[in-house]
């Protein structure tokens, strides 16, 4: 066995980029569905917020199946600093999905994004895109806060 070579598959990186092209277009085009939607026309900055949706959605798409399961949603909490336990997460999966899936698509996630209802996913997410992205920051570090101080 010695002095034997294992070849690697080369093109599995082209591969991938490729899916996740493939992956963007099909955001892209549940994006345009919801500009031509007429319950969503007053609905202001909604290009913008879309596109915001579209890249948060991409980040945490994990297996690029097109919807976020509940490694991905671990993972995005995680990384957004409020890890949840196994059984908050499922909670919050079917508070997105209404119970009918166990995984979160992206129609539910902008559903969930642009609805009235304050779902916990949705808070945490509006909740770190202010403190990230707030032009008019207040000088000095900012307040502890955890996800149960939130409205």
């Amino acid at each position: 066995m010695k002095g034997r070579r294992v070849r690697l598959n080369q093109g599995s990186g082209k591969a991938f980029g490729l899916l996740k092209d493939q992956q963007r277009q099909k955001l892209e085009e549940i994006n345009q569905e919801y500009l031509e939607d007429q319950k969503y026309s007053d609905e202001e900055d909604l290009a913008e917020k879309l596109e915001g949706f579209k890249n948060k959605y991409a980040e945490f798409d994990l297996n690029d199946q097109g919807e976020i399961d509940l490694m991905g949603l671990k993972r995005m909490m995680e990384k957004l600093g409020v890890p949840k336990t196994h059984l908050e997460l499922k909670k919050m999966i079917v508070e997105v999905t209404g119970g009918s899936s166990n995984t979160i698509n992206y129609r539910d996630f902008v559903k969930m994004m642009l609805g009235k209802r304050s779902a916990v996913l949705k808070l945490v997410l509006v909740f770190e895109d202010k403190a990230n992205g707030s032009p008019c920051k207040p000088a000095g570090p900012p307040p502890k806060r955890d996800i149960a101080s939130l409205p």
